[in-house]
Formats: C-alpha cells, sequence, structure tokens
C-alpha cells in the first residue's frame, strides 16, 4: 500500500496561492512516500511503514535548504544533519517549540511517543485498532503516557497538519482521529483546501482562524523543527515510535504493543528477558 504523493495546492487569492505553496513546500514538501524507499532501508518493513524518500537511515542526511517562511530565497549552504546515535529518554521527550498532544499520567512507568503524518494510512490503522485498547488497558489505568508528534510528508499532510494545529488542544486528539478515519474524503495528489477545512469544522475550527493559520510563519517553522528533530532522533518516517526512549520503526500491533510495554511495566527484571521486537 502507497499514501498518495502530494504535488500542488489550490488557493483562491493567486497572490496569496504563491506566498503559501513556496511556505508550505519548504516546511513540509520535502519528500514523499514511497514504499519503493522502505525496501531499500529494510526488506521486511515496506509494509508496514510510510518513508520519506529522502531519508537515509542513521547516517547524516544530504544538506538541505534552511527553512525561513520570510525569506524568497533559500540558503544553499548548510550543515549536515548528524543524527543522535541511542539518545537517552530525556533527549527524546525533550519538549519540542509547540506544546505537545499528550495523555496519560506523567509519571507512568512507560512513555510512548508516537511520530506520524495525517496522510498515512498506517497511522490510521493502529489508530482504528491498537489505540482504543492502548488508551483503555493503559493510558487510562496510568500505565503509559502517550504523546503524538508531527511528521508530516508531503504538502498535503503539511496543510492538514497546520489545521490540527489551529484547533483548539482540547479537540486535538478528536481532530487527529476524523483526519485518520477520513483520508479517503480528502487527501489526493493535489492540496485541496476545502476537504481539509471541512473536516477541521467537524471541531468548530472557521475558514477565517484556518486562512489565519496557513499564514502563521511562526506556528509552521515550530512544525518543521519538530519533524526536523524527529529525523536527528532518527525517525524516517510513519509511523515511528519511541518507547521509554527505544526508536521502533514500524506499525505495531497489539501484540507486540504488549510483549515490549508490558515488562517495561513490569519492571527492569521482567524487561531484561523479554522477546525483543524488531527495530
Amino acid at each position: 500500500m502507497r499514501a498518495h504523493l502530494p504535488t500542488g495546492m489550490f488557493l483562491r487569492n493567486r497572490g496569496r496561492r504563491a506566498a503559501a505553496l513556496a511556505l508550505i513546500s519548504v516546511a513540509f514538501g520535502l519528500a514523499a512516500c514511497s514504499g519503493d524507499a522502505m525496501n531499500a532501508l529494510d526488506p521486511g518493513r515496506a509494509s508496514n511503514l510510510t518513508v520519506e524518500t529522502a531519508a537515509v537511515g542513521a547516517s547524516a542526511r544530504a544538506p538541505e535548504p534552511a527553512f525561513d517562511p520570510f525569506s524568497d530565497s533559500l540558503a544553499t549552504s548548510v550543515p549536515m544533519r548528524q543524527v543522535i546515535e541511542n539518545p537517552t529518554l530525556a533527549e527524546v521527550v525533550r519538549p519540542g517549540p509547540l506544546p505537545e498532544f499528550s495523555m496519560g499520567n506523567a509519571d507512568a512507568p512507560v512513555t510512548i511517543i508516537k511520530y506520524a503524518s495525517l496522510t498515512c494510512p498506517f497511522c490510521r490503522r493502529f489508530q482504528a485498532e491498537v489505540f482504543p485498547v492502548l488508551k483503555r488497558d493503559y493510558i487510562d489505568r496510568g500505565k503509559v503516557r502517550f504523546i503524538i508528534r508531527e511528521f508530516p510528508i508531503g504538502k498535503t499532510s503539511g496543510m492538514a497538519t497546520i489545521a490540527l494545529r489551529c484547533a483548539p488542544m482540547d479537540r486535538y486528539l478528536e481532530l487527529y482521529g476524523r483526519y485518520l478515519s477520513s483520508q479517503a474524503q480528502w487527501v489526493s495528489q493535489e492540496v485541496r483546501i476545502e476537504p481539509i477545512l471541512k473536516v477541521a469544522q467537524g471541531v468548530g475550527l472557521t475558514a477565517s482562524e484556518f486562512d489565519k493559520c496557513r499564514q502563521n510563519h511562526g506556528m509552521i517553522s515550530a512544525l518543521n523543527q519538530v519533524k526536523d528533530r524527529g529525523r536527528e532522533l532518527g525517525v524516517i518516517g510513519t509511523p515511528n515510535f519511541f518507547i521509554n526512549g527505544r526508536l521502533i520503526k514500524k506499525t505495531l500491533d497489539l501484540a507486540e504493543l504488549r510483549e515490549i510495554i508490558d515488562p517495561l511495566i513490569a519492571g527492569p527484571t521482567a524487561a531484561a528477558t523479554s522477546v525483543s521486537v524488531p527495530r
């Protein structure tokens, strides 16, 4: 299964279209989705992970233009990005420039951070099949703290992520779920503002509020920093999970998730003897 490849967008005002297209392209359009790219990285996981075609795993990435939403031109020389090998839990949970969506006990024995793209079909499957049980059996019982971090792949996902961040934080999870469950209605190769807005209107976001957020350079820059930090931590696509600091680059079903987190909840001895799930 492959996600759609965003290639453009439609904005009603021609002048605003050019500015917004440049902004979203730089922030979120640096890579597309490809199962073939995952085959090259790990043949065993191409079927359950949406990846960036430019991802190169744990090695340093090629130079990319510096992100500056206020400039008409981009820098042509930037340092190579260094991927942190075996980051500590403190490095992984360090918050970014935007408030993070988090649920569950802050002192829970297990912290799960999910990097997600709203156009990712595997994120949709996890949300529909695994998350309800995870919430009921672990998050609501104080055993797991769950954090979602945005890792939009392509311009359509980037535009929807802007709408997601434009909504009140107390409606974040609801809108996040709406975008995933209704991908067939709004995901397309060309960015379509109206369907993306329609989903967000379900939680009360207005067209005027969405227009302002699309021009909010500071917020878009911060979202880009969240994604860039994920790359530095080794994230190559979606969904990627950090579980107590350990990066898992695959979709987890419920059995695999339980196999990882139950020993961590039980204590260090149980965790040391647990069966390892491939990264």
